[in-house]
């Protein structure tokens, strides 16, 4: 199996389906989200789950677990009071409180590789909840 980028701090790679699946869903427009996930043996980063181009906001933050860490991007499209359909994509780092000290060490510690690796975000936010998260504050920050 290739390996598309190496995190340096952690040790863990970033399989290349993580790379392509975020340019599929930023150039074709054939996902609205992408879920990653960690896999402690294996030391990689991967996809965990991909939502359709069908799909919003509500079905991403179902998918993002109670007791665990993941990642995803979010490909949020807006129209600006000026009447423009404007698009941009959003990384979210999920580390709820339920989680795991060391799954929360280890996301925390690993997230600035996975950025990096994908190119093209707009904005970051960090959630332990889902207020932390929710549609207003990306609604917010996307203005």
């Amino acid at each position: 199996m290739a390996m598309a980028f190496k995190m340096a701090t952690t040790g863990m790679w970033v399989a290349d389906e993580c790379k392509s699946s975020f340019m599929e869903m930023k150039w074709k427009k054939v996902h609205r989200f992408i879920v990653f996930k960690i896999d402690e043996k294996s030391r990689l980063v991967t996809v965990d789950k991909v939502g359709g181009p069908g799909e919003g906001f509500d079905q991403l933050a179902a998918s993002l677990p109670d007791d665990d860490c993941r990642y995803a991007v979010f490909d949020f499209d807006f129209v600006t009071v000026d009447n423009c359909r404007k698009s941009k994509i959003f990384f979210i780092a999920w580390s709820p409180a339920a989680s795991r000290i060391r799954a929360k060490i280890l996301y925390a510690t690993s997230k600035d590789g996975l950025r990096r690796a994908l190119e093209g975000i707009h904005y970051e936010l960090q959630a332990t909840d889902p207020t932390e998260m929710g549609f207003d504050v990306i609604m917010d920050r996307a203005k």
